[in-house]
């Protein structure tokens, strides 16, 4: 039996190899090479023959090769940023393709919340801003490099130092007390939104927020997806309500290794400075005022004085590769800024090393992961957003009388002259005596498992952790004639310590049901955990200047020591989600999601929250009455749904005892939180509803919407009504916010040919907000501070207002005879009298280019909103002539120099403004020296002009004036000036 099987293979044998030597000559084998317009090669390129699963990829060079049947007829290229082609390869062996360019880019993949969809395939708003057209120049974090980008979306800088901190609004303002910043995810983890930075309050004052996204490394994104509306957030849940920020970072391709090399170095300088008088000037007002002191004989700008052209130089390093089985890539970066202001800067290391591989046979088990390194030096200046009377260095350098000299004639600085007062504070003996420097590490990896159970149906499972540690040294030497430091020196040191977990599991389904009709559905479940702990030791009373305080903490004197510490109660969120895709005959789209998210932030009888979404589009340029016509896309969109938020302190909800301020040891001990059990989620409900459009080919394309947003159960917190055992209590406030408005973004190709290609962009946003319904205690905010205002409020939250309306005293102008200021009903009155929040927001881009040069443009700009000088108002008013100087547009009307000083809408300023943010010329140099490949030269210039009738430095600004943790927006106290930069780079590749 066994002979006669082994017989049979034998005689077999020679049948087998002639149905394989047929079945060989049955292929035919095809290559070429594959390049962009410009005749640079593309890789990564699919390239797969039509109808079958063969494929294969482009190198490095743009070459490729398959083997295809002798029936293949046609192969199809693709690639992201691409027009898709099919190429008929009947009778060929050899083939170069040339791709051009996709304009609107439907077919492109845009990340949104556990997964991707094609651009065509949404029902949600949501904008998605690639690296060709981020903004250019010295950028620290991400948020920055879309600002401008997408209708609706608000970045300000809150400050214009170095790694400085932004204020995000996605489609405006929604909460009163709890976090109101967009949620970032990067590469799928969701981001703590809080930095391990430590606040400090110094000498001086609190010092500005740094910016929590400063860890990643602008050079390493690929993308930056913005999610708006509830149907894209709903996935998101309690987190998702102020709009989402997906982050995507840049990943290997398929070829052999490539290295990608770019520096550069930047010279900054203040962009715009506050009208204050010269010496001459203020010699000039002497005279007019009949004053015969104040006189020094010199001119000087103390604000020069202080102030240098900064110097910034930045690397990048990127090397990658992979194949059919994986990809990795390693990202290394050096940023170095050296701030417009002496004894500032941001220095960060970085490193990315991410990859993803295939396993077993079947290619089913597939590995992501990646590590992110950042290692964060900040270097502080004497800044503060709640200095008083003697300010920090800015409003120090403004007041500083400016016919008096800086320097003693041996050239040492003056410290105290007692014709100028002991209070009146040197800006440069201020820079020499104050040091702060924070170091912050930061860490954040994961590893995403996933396998293809079967072709339609994935699990993945993604385990993360972000540790980031803060270390902050603050000092101020004795010499430093500043009340409390004179002759005792100070010293601050503050740890910060930031810990997220995340664990999620997915299971992902996609499949063409029908001929016409293709699903796509994800359910998951996720477990966050959150915790924040840290230190801080200060300490007054130094014998010497010359060892850093900070060293010696211990050689204080042992009654002027402080120790603080704090750890939150660990949050934790568990979340169970899910959402299904439907596109029938890629004409009617539908999503539904829902997400049940549950806090132990919240009482017992609420911890749980769902919310729900649902959304359609109608693709009716698929309509068979609309062939031929004017529209070659056109797609309707609607959708509801429901977000939360959860941004609010940890423990809030739950009854909390703490130490009395000035207890040690065992006590005393007291109630400081009480328990509400009853405390709800503040919930967002949104409905949106919009148009996609293309016509003449996608030469004109764009999008217009309407949204509609209400926020509801605001949370907030209260002081406790005395004799109540606790100081605070949080509740759901009986109002809500309503923000509401239309978005139009067009684009354009006015010329595209071999030569020359140019676009142009605008987008729009044209918003409402105001605070409904409201029926609870007045809710203060806006705290002003300097020369005899502090502790005034000049904002409220207010039923029938926007939210952070200005209410101050109606000023109506200088008394002629008394030179006294003239306010309604004799300033004893309040009125709503300004908004903050802008109605118009404009991005508009245009990007040239010709042969190998080319030229792109970004403006942004604010309408319709106005903010509160605080630094004319207190830092340089008319009382300050004859000792220190004045504001030049406070002459006006001539006011006495006995003119009180008070809070009124004199100092609403209109904050609209248009700036031109960035600029940038490039020249590609193509392959130099036969090694260096996509060389390229650029010139870049950042915050070159802008229009405006606002004083200040900035009209982007946003000076913390929260009290009492209740946000502010639109005030502006002696930041720190916004710098105006070139910069001059290289890129190449080899």
């Amino acid at each position: 039996m066994t002979k006669n099987r082994l017989l049979k293979a034998i005689l077999l044998c020679p049948l087998f190899l002639l149905i394989m030597q047929h079945a060989w000559a049955q292929n035919k084998s095809i290559t070429g090479k594959v390049s962009d317009e410009k005749g640079s090669a593309v890789a990564g390129v699919s390239v797969t023959a039509k109808g079958t699963k063969i494929g294969a990829f482009s190198d490095a060079g743009g070459n490729f090769k398959i083997s295809v049947p002798e029936s293949a007829k046609t192969l199809v290229f693709s690639s992201v940023g691409f027009a898709t082609q099919e190429i008929d390869i009947s009778g060929k062996s050899e083939i170069n393709v040339t791709l051009s360019s996709s304009i609107s880019n439907l077919t492109d993949v845009v990340v949104v919340g556990y997964g991707t969809s094609r651009k065509k395939d949404l029902t949600g708003s949501v904008v998605s801003v690639k690296a060709k057209d981020f903004n250019q120049g010295i950028v620290t974090a991400p948020d920055q490099l879309i600002q401008g980008k997408v209708a609706g979306l608000q970045v300000v800088n809150n400050s214009g130092a170095p790694g400085g901190g932004t204020t995000v609004r996605i489609r405006g303002n929604s909460s009163v007390r709890s976090g109101s910043q967009p949620l970032y995810v990067i590469d799928g983890v969701p981001l703590d939104g809080r930095s391990a930075d430590p606040g400090l309050s110094t000498a001086i004052g609190t010092s500005p927020s740094s910016n929590p996204l400063n860890f990643i490394n602008p050079n390493d994104i690929a993308s930056v997806d913005v999610l708006k509306d509830a149907s894209a957030t709903a996935i998101f849940g309690s987190r998702g309500s102020n709009g989402v920020i997906l982050i995507t970072t840049k990943k290997g391709k398929t070829g052999g290794a490539k290295i990608d090399f770019g520096t550069s170095v930047g010279f900054s300088n203040i962009l715009k400075k506050l009208d204050v008088l010269t010496g001459d000037q203020y010699r000039a007002a002497l005279t007019d005022y009949g004053l015969t002191s104040g006189n020094f004989g010199s001119s000087v700008d103390a604000i020069d004085a202080i102030s240098h052209t900064g110097i910034t130089q930045n690397y990048s390093l990127g090397i990658g590769g992979g194949n059919e089985n994986g990809n990795y890539r390693v990202g290394i970066g050096l940023q170095d800024i050296d701030g417009v202001i002496k004894k500032s800067g941001f220095k960060k290391y970085t490193i990315n090393v991410n990859g993803q591989y295939k396993f077993l046979e079947s290619k089913k088990l597939m590995i992501d992961y990646a590590l992110f390194a950042t290692q964060n030096t900040l270097q502080t200046a004497p800044i503060s957003n709640d200095a008083g009377f003697t300010g920090s260095i800015i409003g120090q350098a403004l007041q500083w009388n400016p016919t008096h000299p800086l320097y003693n004639p041996d050239g040492s600085i003056w410290i105290v002259d007692p014709a100028l007062g002991n209070t009146t504070i040197n800006p440069l003996a201020m820079q020499a005596a104050y040091d702060d420097v924070s170091n912050v590490t930061t860490l954040l990896g994961y590893i995403a498992p996933s396998y293809k159970i079967t072709d339609n149906l994935t699990y993945k499972m993604v385990f993360s952790i972000n540790h980031g540690v803060g270390v902050r040294r603050a000092q101020t030497a004795s010499f430093l004639n500043l009340q409390g430091v004179e002759n005792r020196g100070a010293a601050n040191y503050s740890t910060d310590e930031l810990t997220t977990q995340q664990y999620t599991h997915t299971l992902s389904y996609n499949k063409q049901v029908t001929s016409s009709v293709f699903l796509d559905a994800v359910a998951g479940y996720e477990y966050l955990k959150f915790s924040n702990k840290g230190v801080g030791v200060s300490a007054l009373d130094f014998v010497t200047d010359y060892i850093p305080y900070t060293n010696i903490l211990q050689n204080s004197s042992q009654g002027s020591r402080g120790l603080s510490s704090f750890e939150d109660p660990t949050s934790e969120l568990q979340s169970f989600f899910g959402r299904v895709n439907a596109n029938i005959s890629d004409k009617y789209l539908l999503t539904a999601t829902v997400r049940a998210d549950g806090s132990s932030k919240f009482g017992k009888n609420n911890k749980y929250g769902v919310f729900p979404s649902f959304a359609a589009a109608w693709n009716i340029s698929k309509e068979a009455f609309m062939s031929g016509g004017v529209f070659n896309n056109l797609k309707l969109r609607a959708g509801w749904g429901q977000t939360g938020n959860q941004e609010f302190p940890a423990g809030a909800a739950q009854e909390r005892y703490a130490l009395l301020p000035g207890g040690t040891g065992a006590g005393p001990i007291a109630l400081a939180n009480v328990a509400n059990p009853d405390l709800k989620w503040e919930t967002s409900t949104t409905f949106n509803g919009g148009f996609d459009f293309g016509i003449l080919q996608d030469k004109i394309y764009g999008s217009i919407e309407y949204f509609n947003k209400k926020t509801t159960d605001l949370l907030f917190n209260f002081s406790t009504i005395q004799p109540a055992p606790a100081g605070r209590y949080w509740v759901n406030l009986p109002g809500n916010v309503v923000n509401s408005g239309a978005e139009i973004s067009l684009n354009t190709v006015l010329v595209s040919n071999k030569k020359i290609d140019w676009t142009f962009g605008v987008n729009a946003a044209f918003l409402h907000n105001e605070l409904n319904g409201y029926t609870g205690p007045t809710i203060q905010t806006g705290g002003l501070h300097g020369q005899g205002i502090s502790g005034t409020t000049v904002q409220r939250l207010e039923n029938g207002q926007p939210l952070n309306v200005f209410y101050v005293r109606d000023w109506q102008g200088i008394d002629k005879t008394t030179g006294q200021s003239i306010y309604a009903d004799g300033g004893n009155s309040f009125y709503y009298l300004g908004d903050p929040n802008p109605n118009v927001l404009l991005g508009i881009s245009t990007n040239f280019n010709y042969d190998k040069l080319s030229v792109g443009i970004n403006l942004n700009g604010a309408f319709g909103q106005q903010i509160y000088n605080n630094t004319a108002n207190t830092v340089t008013p008319i009382g300050n002539l004859g000792s220190r100087n004045i504001s030049a547009s406070v002459l006006e009307g001539k006011p006495a120099t006995s003119d009180a000083i008070k809070a009124s809408d004199r100092y609403l300023e209109d904050g609209s403004y248009l700036k031109l943010a960035n600029a940038t010329v490039s020249y590609d140099l193509g392959t130099v020296a036969k090694v260096a490949k996509n060389a390229r030269v650029f010139i870049t210039g950042q915050n070159l002009f802008i229009i405006t009738k606002f004083t200040g430095f900035d009209p982007e600004v946003n000076t913390d004036k929260s009290v009492d943790g209740v946000a502010s927006f639109g005030i502006e106290y002696t930041p720190y000036p916004t710098p105006r930069s070139i910069i001059f780079g290289l890129n190449f590749s080899f």
